[in-house]
């Protein structure tokens, strides 16, 4: 699948860590991300008549066991407002996809993304959005949460059920996950509202 025109890797330096998080985002992870987004400007993705930088799909990178195309991994957990949320559940008896949003608290550009996924939210009604607050001091998690006035499906991973399953070069990282249970594609970096509504149509058809 051919990435969406226009977003790039967000490497700028999250906020420094709570003493919760035990997920460093320090040197390596910016010498990854940076080798990935120099190797994407320098090689392109193959299509001559389209120069622009973009996110590849970064699938296997890694060693990513998330591949798009591939079943999404299962995981339950418990939101926010205190109901149970299991990812193969919801798709068979709600049936929505779902867009995966991983956040934390303390990451700059995830604070700097969720405004405008709280707006998707309320315009995709259609889909099923979900952030899951990983590496996280719970209560800073929470209080965040209530300051940005994040209203659709919030979570934090207390027992690293998410973050193990949906592991990533660092934060923020968004994935998109079709009716029937498939990732169809994999952001890594910080995506605005303009981005989320393209993905959201390139990816799911809506």
């Amino acid at each position: 699948m051919e990435p969406i025109e226009g977003i790039s890797v967000d490497d700028r330096t999250p906020t420094p860590a709570s003493s919760r998080r035990r997920w460093p985002l320090g040197a390596l992870t910016f010498i990854v991300i940076a080798a990935i987004t120099g190797g994407w400007l320098l090689f392109g993705n193959g299509a001559e008549s389209d120069p622009s930088p973009t996110v590849p799909e970064l699938e296997g990178a890694l060693g990513l066991p998330t591949h798009n195309g591939e079943a999404a991994p299962d995981f339950s957990l418990t939101l926010l407002d205190g109901t149970e949320f299991r990812l193969t559940g919801h798709l068979a008896n709600d049936g929505r996809p779902v867009i995966l949003n991983l956040w934390a608290s303390w990451c700059g550009p995830c604070r700097a993304e969720m405004p405008a996924f709280e707006i998707a939210s309320k315009v995709h009604t259609d889909v099923f959005f979900l952030g899951v607050a990983v590496e996280d001091d719970p209560l800073a998690a929470k209080e965040f949460a209530v300051e940005i006035g994040v209203t659709y499906a919030l979570a934090i991973d207390e027992a690293d059920r998410v973050s193990r399953r949906y592991p990533s070069p660092g934060l923020p990282s968004t994935y998109f996950i079709s009716a029937d249970g498939l990732i169809i594609r994999t952001v890594f970096g910080q995506i605005d509202e303009d981005q989320i509504d393209n993905l959201i149509a390139d990816s799911f058809g809506l």
